[in-house]
């Protein structure tokens, strides 16, 4: 099935119940040292919802208290533990002009296969780690230039691209003992035109595509090319990792096709039970010139 993110359904109820024998504490992350078999629990939503052999403990972000929006003239730094629940009913102040904004949160979480009471509970950042192909916040935090800070266990920091965090499917760059902190998406990215397509073999099947593209404004700020416009296709989903294409101003829809299409098949398109590769690549192209015929009207 093939439809816009905005009218992706929820399947009732979240993951199976598992019961997870192997672990004896449960402490504050705050003031706790990593240790092998240690795990960071946020929302729980995949945690909880298939065996853990491996983890003997869990150390409780929700216990570091952070804001889960923080808005400001510079753009909005999502905690890692925000639910996708806030993160859809969050609107900017009415000042600010950022039409991205105003449709990609809700519509990324609404393409995550989940009830309510799942979007009331999974975060933000545990979407974004367990990096699923399908992962939508990755889907929004890498169209809209997100960048995810990690923090370490002996009190380092680093600033990674939310588009480079992802390395393949359930892989990333964290290191033992580094958790993701926020993720900061600039106003500039924010007040960019934006499009979405998502693609799934069922009305509530798993994302088989998710394809965002903006289109930023000409002038001061406008892009990142010294203020010439520029329009950002990133395709998640359908490949293993992120894959993201800029064009300087909007490209013509076969040009935008083609280059989507080049920068997937490197990567290589996904073949499972959620769609075949040959599948996932018509669908892409399909999504690609929808997004561009949107924003040529943006």
């Amino acid at each position: 099935m093939y439809h816009a993110c905005a009218t992706m359904s929820s399947r009732p109820g979240g993951g199976a119940e598992t019961d997870i024998n192997t672990v004896t504490e449960l402490v504050p992350a705050p003031g706790s040292t990593w240790r092998d078999g240690d795990a960071f629990l946020a929302g729980g939503t995949w945690l909880f919802s298939e065996p853990q052999p491996g983890t003997t403990r869990l150390l409780d972000l929700t216990d570091f208290a952070w804001p889960s929006l923080s808005e400001s003239d510079d753009g909005l730094k999502i905690a890692a533990t925000c639910t996708l629940a806030e993160l859809a009913r969050w609107r900017p102040a009415p000042a600010r002009a950022w039409p991205a904004a105003a449709t990609l949160p809700r519509q990324c979480a609404d393409a995550l296969l989940g009830s309510f009471k799942v979007h009331n509970v999974a975060t933000v950042g545990g979407n974004i780690c367990l990096s699923l192909p399908a992962g939508p916040m990755i889907s929004l935090a890498a169209a809209l230039d997100g960048t995810a800070t990690l923090w370490a266990g002996d009190g380092g920091r680093r600033h990674v691209p939310v588009a480079d965090f992802v390395t393949g499917d359930r892989a990333n760059v964290l290191r033992p003992g580094e958790l993701l902190r926020s993720v900061s998406l600039p106003a500039r990215a924010l007040r960019a035109a934006a499009a979405c397509r998502q693609v799934s073999l069922s009305p509530v099947g798993r994302s088989a595509v998710l394809l965002i593209g903006t289109r930023s404004p000409a002038g001061p700020g406008g892009a990142r090319d010294h203020g010439a416009s520029q329009a950002v296709l990133t395709l998640t989903a359908a490949v293993p990792r992120p894959v993201q294409v800029r064009f300087t101003g909007l490209p013509a829809l076969n040009e935008a096709v083609d280059s989507v299409d080049s920068s997937a098949a490197t990567a290589g398109y996904l073949d499972d039970i959620h769609g075949s590769a040959r599948w996932r690549r018509a669908m892409t192209r399909r999504a690609v010139a929808e997004v561009i015929t949107q924003l040529a009207r943006a």
